[in-house]
C-alpha cells in the first residue's frame, strides 16, 4: 500500500460526527499519527496548519467528511508509516480522556486507531 491508495483511512460514524462537531467550534481540522504516544494508536486532532508537518511525515489521506466543507488531512510519521504500511487506518472514538493537545480532550472522549491488514 502507498499513501496515495483510497482507503488507506476511513472514519467510523462516531468519529465522522465528532469531527463535525470540532469543525464547528474550531474551523478546518487536520489529524497527525505519530509514534510517540499510547503505542501509536492515538492520533492527535489540530486546528489545520497547527502541526507543522514536514519530510518526517507521509500524508496518508485527505479525509472527506458530509458536513465539512474542506477535506480533512490525515498525517502520519514516516518512521511509524514504514511499519503500519500494510494497514487500513481505521479512526474510531471512545469515551476517556486521552492525552496531549488533541482538539477532543475537553469533550471527554478521545480518537483512537482501529487498525485492518490489508493485502501485500
Amino acid at each position: 500500500m502507498s499513501p496515495s491508495d483510497a482507503t488507506a483511512v476511513e472514519l467510523t460514524a462516531a468519529a465522522a460526527d465528532l469531527v463535525r462537531r470540532l469543525h464547528a467550534v474550531h474551523g478546518p481540522l487536520m489529524f497527525h499519527q505519530s509514534g510517540g504516544c499510547c503505542d501509536g494508536s492515538a492520533p492527535m486532532c489540530y486546528q489545520a496548519g497547527e502541526f507543522r508537518t514536514g519530510g518526517s511525515d507521509v500524508l496518508l489521506a485527505s479525509l472527506d467528511v458530509d458536513g465539512v466543507a474542506e477535506a480533512v488531512p490525515f498525517w502520519m510519521s514516516r518512521s511509524q508509516y514504514e511499519v503500519w504500511a500494510h494497514t487500513r487506518l481505521i479512526v474510531d472514538v471512545v469515551e476517556g480522556r486521552g492525552s496531549g493537545f488533541s482538539l477532543e480532550a475537553p469533550e471527554g472522549v478521545r480518537f483512537l486507531i482501529r487498525s485492518r491488514l490489508v493485502g501485500p
